[in-house]
């Protein structure tokens, strides 16, 4: 699988994509990563990405033609589009396993004021959004996009059973795991887990994951009660 992202600031992605895991996926061949500068397409001798926004406001606005020249030097007929901006359609656990199955995504950053509205109309597939706050730009973003889906690669991952068994792939949140010392501080690893006892420590995962569930994302199991941190948006939402 193929990953290429476009930005104003590739020195920023880089490093992330080298290191760790992704880094070790790209060695092996199992995904591939590009990083492209939306300045090499800007306009003039300086190279302008961006100009003053229509109806006026703050901030400079990235230029559409800029954005689709940059497009199109990477885009071929099996490319997924994906453009970074706040006002994105939340991503989520089951968009990362849908976008693994692609073969080529091109991740657009955003900066500044943001991209002109063209883009997202005509240029992209999908806006996504990483969480209800806004960054300096898009890179944040597109790694947190990059990790979540490339993990979803076959080979990818040491283990293939690490994606059966985390956070939202059945619905509830992942239950707390331990390792040595069994005692520390006066706190002690469950015994459950040292049995031996392969039902009883599948029971009381399911179990410790929704109770961790019902406490943390009670949204997750009932769509009617806000996230924490969320308020009611009226007076009978998340109360009986």
């Amino acid at each position: 699988m193929r990953f290429d992202v476009l930005t104003l600031f590739p020195e920023v992605c880089a490093p992330y994509l080298e290191g760790s895991i992704l880094g070790r996926a790209a060695a092996a061949g199992h995904v591939e990563f590009g990083l492209h500068d939306i300045r090499t397409h800007g306009r003039g001798r300086h190279r302008v990405v961006d100009d003053t926004p229509y109806g006026g406001g703050s901030g400079m606005v990235m230029r559409v033609d800029v954005v689709d020249d940059a497009l199109q030097a990477v885009r071929t007929p099996s490319s997924h589009v994906l453009m970074m901006a706040p006002a994105g359609r939340p991503f989520r656990q089951a968009d990362a396993r849908r976008l693994a199955t692609m073969d080529h995504l091109v991740l657009i950053c955003g900066h500044y004021e943001g991209i002109d509205g063209r883009v997202a109309d005509h240029l992209v597939d999908e806006v996504i959004s990483i969480g209800d706050y806004v960054l300096t730009g898009g890179e944040l973003a597109a790694m947190v996009i990059i990790d979540a889906v490339a993990r979803q690669v076959p080979g990818v991952l040491g283990n293939p059973e690490s994606l059966t068994e985390e956070s939202f792939n059945h619905g509830f949140l992942e239950a707390p795991c331990y390792t040595r010392p069994f005692e520390y501080r006066g706190w002690a690893v469950p015994e459950v887990l040292r049995s031996g006892h392969h039902a009883k420590i599948v029971q009381w995962r399911q179990e410790q994951g929704e109770a961790v569930t019902r406490r943390l994302r009670p949204d997750l199991i009932d769509p009617r009660v806000p996230a924490p941190g969320q308020p009611c948006l009226d007076g009978d939402q998340g109360s009986e």
